[in-house]
């Protein structure tokens, strides 16, 4: 069978060489325009690599799993997926560079909990209406870690100190904004302690201050400290989830030592505003086909994180019910400086 475009190609020119040569000119170039244009419209999406903007350093727990994501992903896209790292400002640069970029789904982000918090504090952070949910990835909880020359050992230990020593204490987290900052300044208010917040340009400079002796402390998600935790060069001291991580079992919730407090870190995937809903549909599949296959689970799973995975709609949900429940603490605490919800 003739594909339709070179009979259409065909009947145009017969249609040009039957006018007179002076105005063949005028009827080829609006003909070849109609014919560029249709071939465009008929290109399959996607035809060329897709960029994913991790907002944060490499090496850290986001950098980790989007690089699992994107060489999954890219096997089922048919395209590459290529992560670039964009990190400052509490993700919020990376962020920006998502939200400006054409809306053409070549250009995605990883979008973290801090986010929620730069749009209210942040004037250069975009709000979170500025993204379109792509797929939810899933959760980290957040593990209060010491460096072991400081002899902490439970939660016990480190309160004490921290009450004794209002402020002395260098706890390590990322740039205010970020979901590490957030975690460690709502853990002060929730054990009424006063604590040094060191920010750092990422979860990965903040573990290797820790281990350095720079800090006493990080908050930092799990998938990020299990191995020193493992080896004896770190200390974890409390998981801030609803219950014990799976590879941190020796290491008991804030809920076990008399303490109600939950934080983490949850990730998921948008797009710009404005990218054509058929394009944003081909994206969620093909997402969502990659985080739901269990040899992918397996490969996140080793690496430290639970995926969760969840659709356009449901993360949509899931974001508005985590700025919601979060606003109000940021407005008690005086940190909405930019924008109000």
């Amino acid at each position: 069978m003739i594909p339709a475009a070179v009979l259409c190609a065909k009947a145009v020119r017969n249609l040009i060489h039957r006018v007179p040569r002076a105005c063949r000119a005028l009827l080829a170039a609006p003909a070849l325009g109609l014919l560029l244009a249709a071939g465009a419209q008929a290109q399959p999406f996607p035809s060329q690599p897709i960029t994913m903007i991790v907002p944060w350093p490499p090496g850290g727990g986001s950098d980790i799993a989007m690089r699992l994501v994107a060489d999954a992903a890219s096997k089922r896209l048919g395209v590459p997926m290529v992560v670039v790292n964009r990190p400052g400002a509490g993700g919020t640069i990376g962020l920006k560079e998502m939200a400006s970029a054409k809306p053409d789904g070549y250009t995605i982000a990883m979008v973290a909990t801090g986010a929620i918090f730069a749009q209210y504090n942040n004037p250069g952070a975009n709000a979170l209406s500025d993204f379109e949910p792509l797929v939810f990835f899933g959760d980290d909880p957040i593990v209060l870690t010491a460096n072991p020359k400081t002899g902490f050992r439970t939660l016990a230990d480190f309160l004490g100190a921290a009450k004794t020593n209002p402020g002395k204490l260098r706890n390590g987290n990322d740039q205010p904004g970020g979901s590490s900052h957030v975690a460690a300044s709502l853990m002060e208010r929730r054990l009424a302690v006063k604590i040094n917040k060191v920010p750092y340009a990422g979860f990965a400079p903040t573990v290797q201050a820790l281990l350095s002796g720079e800090l006493d402390t990080i908050t930092v998600s799990a998938p990020d400290v299990v191995q020193h935790h493992k080896s004896g060069a770190a200390r974890g001291l409390a998981t801030a989830g609803a219950e014990r991580h799976f590879m941190l079992p020796d290491v008991p919730t804030f809920r076990e030592q008399g303490v109600d407090f939950i934080a983490g870190t949850w990730r998921y995937i948008a797009a710009p505003r404005g990218v054509p809903p058929e394009r944003l549909a081909v994206l969620e599949a093909r997402l969502l086909e990659t985080l739901r296959d269990k040899e992918f689970a397996e490969k996140a799973r080793a690496a430290g994180f639970l995926v969760q995975p969840a659709g356009r709609i449901d993360t949509a949900k899931r974001i508005a019910a985590e700025d919601d429940a979060m606003y109000p603490v940021f407005l008690e605490a005086g940190l909405v400086r930019a924008r109000q919800k």
